[in-house]
């Protein structure tokens, strides 16, 4: 990789050398310094810190409000996390994480839950002092991080350095047109469709057919499971856990409501090493389910150099406030593509322990292969 290629004028999402310099010039700050294994190719893994605040409700501080303040009205109790404690289902915490900004005044980031995180239903964002929407930081800001953490379906395990959320940093203008969109798919083939829908991101759909009858098309999250300590990879057994949702010959599925699912695209997705993109849930306007949590992918996923050919989306489902049925090849979400500052050095599935790359239908990495 030419570590000098610029991808595109008028900035860009920050690649993983130029995060370590932001680093090193104490744009990002850390009680405890920033470990390598953090910096990925085009973001960053946020740490929790010591204390978990259990509180009444999910808030935003507002214009107005520190987080520390908003806490002092509304926090129940605290825990210690640094000899690990069980955040519970149906609870709100905000932790203090461990690193803190300092940006300048054209630098800003958006934040979103790991790809683990999101697979195991744990709802998970960032926010700032001052801050008025969730998982976005003002370009500029200068002060701490807190992550919002409720797990809906299992209880877990945490840690203080647990990382549940990352954040990805931006300098100037890095969202494609739709025209440019266009153009980039010609050149790089960035979903393997017959029928390629761009309209504001290109347009993902659900795959409930794979292989046909009897074969296995997601997992449906069983209620009062077990505890599930992230800091284990590879330990639990599937069936504990999730049942498997088989294709009867019937390309629908009913979602019900408050329950959970795994599914997976039927487009295989490639990120050119030169961009970065993001899953964004489709308007609630034309379906009454939405993707759970958006979804960061980074540079060089599914990309055929770095082993990734091939490589579905995953989509973390749920339905609103009634049943609703999902059809075969319905639209369930949309990526969104962003172009680079540069070319990163590194790229999504080569040696840097990448455990998503040409992946099909696949719970987080806690899960034993099936």
């Amino acid at each position: 990789m030419n570590a000098d290629q610029k991808s595109g004028p008028g900035g860009g999402i920050l690649p993983a050398h130029e995060i370590e310099a932001l680093i090193k010039s104490g744009g990002i700050t850390a009680y405890e310094p920033v470990t390598k294994s953090q910096v990925q190719p085009a973001s960053l893994d946020l740490r929790l810190g010591r204390i978990a605040y259990r509180v009444r409700a999910s808030f935003l501080p507002g214009p107005n409000n520190t987080v520390d303040e908003k806490l002092r009205a509304l926090c129940l109790h605290q825990i210690s996390l640094s000899e690990g404690a069980v955040l519970e289902t149906g609870c709100v915490y905000i932790v203090p994480l461990i690193e803190s900004l300092k940006f300048a005044p054209e630098i800003s980031a958006a934040a979103n839950p790991k790809s683990s995180t999101g697979r195991l239903d744990v709802f998970t964002r960032v926010i700032t002092d001052y801050g008025q929407s969730f998982d976005t930081v003002a370009a500029g800001y200068d002060g701490p991080l807190y992550a919002e953490i409720s797990p809906k379906t299992f209880s877990i395990l945490v840690r203080e350095g647990s990382t549940l959320s990352q954040i990805r940093f931006r300098s100037g203008i890095s969202h494609h047109s739709d025209d440019e969109l266009r153009v980039l798919h010609k050149e790089q083939t960035l979903v393997f469709s017959g029928n390629v829908d761009i309209d504001n991101g290109i347009a993902l759909s659900v795959d409930l057919m794979a292989a046909g009858k009897n074969s296995l098309i997601g997992y449906r999250a069983k209620r009062h499971s077990g505890l599930i300590d992230l800091s284990q990879i590879g330990k639990y057994e599937i069936h504990d856990f999730w049942e498997p949702i088989i294709n009867r010959g019937d390309a629908s599925l009913i979602l019900d409501p408050d329950q959970f699912y795994i599914l997976v695209s039927k487009e295989a997705v490639h990120v050119p090493p030169s961009h970065a993109a993001e899953m964004v849930p489709i308007n609630p306007l034309v379906g009454e389910f939405r993707v759970h949590y958006a979804g960061f992918f980074d540079p060089g996923f599914g990309h055929s150099q770095a082993g990734g050919t091939g490589s579905r989306a995953v989509l973390e489902v749920r339905s609103h406030d009634v049943p609703f049925v999902l059809d075969d090849g319905q639209i369930i979400g949309r990526l969104v593509y962003e172009r680079l500052t540069q070319t990163p050095e590194v790229i999504y599935g080569t040696d840097i322990g990448s455990n998503y790359q040409a992946q099909g239908l696949k719970l987080s990495k806690h899960f034993k292969s099936s």
